[in-house]
């Protein structure tokens, strides 16, 4: 994986209440990766005001802050964007397990140097750079999410159709018959004339949604057939099962969470998991 000093258009924010541990913060970040666009806050509430519309692939936190302590602003980060990487900075080893219980990327201890910036940016739980083709990230560990290459959350209008899409995506780019997709969306009932009108609804549905957001080209379809096109998305999973390293870590034994039929994958992974670190003792 390429270090994210390499990556021009890394986006970064730092928070801290105390302006000489923000600027050293500041300082290091910008000495490991000095081409990433740095926004600093000395408020929590700054923070969060600037990513209602703001980007950020990284945040580092001050965890014992005045107003909002880091540890509750990462969870307002996290529900404005899920894909966000939490690092959290601070000098109480104590809060190390709260930090960790919360699938932060990292934990650095202060006063911080740029080594230790360096060793989190290069190991980002969400990797930022993109596979070359990529029109949508895509995550299926804990609950399936769709975004946009900038972390935008695509929201679907329809709960079939981003299931519909979440079964494409597990199925990685073989082509899935009508009668199968019925089969899976509406579980045990008998396959109609009236389930396939409603299945062709729901298709038309994710289209359109994939349509705003330009990544129509995702999905390939053909007569009585739909397929997604896997080299088009950047997903955990996938790179879970090339055995990369930070995929690998960052998961924590739940697959598509929502979905019933997604359960049995979820034993597949944990025994891959399981080997590939018995195997590394």
């Amino acid at each position: 994986m390429a270090s994210m000093q390499e990556v021009i258009n890394l986006h970064i924010i730092a928070v801290d209440d105390e302006p000489l541990a923000l600027g050293l913060l500041v300082n290091s970040i910008r000495e490991t990766c000095p081409a990433a666009e740095i926004n600093r806050f000395q408020s929590g509430y700054e923070a969060i005001e600037f990513l209602q519309n703001g980007h950020c692939d990284v945040a580092f936190l001050d965890i014992n802050m005045r107003g909002i302590n880091g540890l509750n602003l990462a969870k307002r980060i996290k529900d404005i964007n899920p894909l966000c990487n939490l690092v959290f900075v601070t000098g109480y080893s104590e809060y190390a397990t709260d930090a960790l219980s919360m699938h932060a990327s990292g934990y650095v201890i202060k006063p911080v140097s740029a080594e230790a910036i360096r060793a989190e940016l290069d190991d980002l739980r969400h990797p930022v750079i993109m596979q070359a083709g990529c029109t949508l990230r895509v995550r299926c560990f804990g609950n399936f999410e769709v975004f946009t290459p900038d972390g935008e959350p695509i929201k679907f209008t329809r709960a079939k159709a981003k299931e519909l899409f979440a079964y494409l995506v597990y199925r990685r780019g073989s082509s899935c018959s009508v009668r199968e997709l019925a089969a899976v969306l509406f579980e045990d009932n008998a396959y109609s004339g009236k389930q396939m009108l409603y299945l062709q609804k729901i298709i038309s549905s994710m289209m359109q949604t994939l349509r705003a957001h330009n990544a129509a080209g995702v999905i390939q379809k053909s007569y009585n057939s739909i397929a997604l096109n896997d080299t088009a998305v950047d997903c955990d999973y996938y790179r879970f099962l090339k055995m990369d390293v930070p995929s690998i870590n960052a998961y924590t034994g739940e697959f598509m969470t929502q979905y019933s039929w997604a359960e049995f994958v979820t034993g597949y992974l944990d025994r891959l998991t399981n080997g590939g670190k018995s195997g590394q003792s």
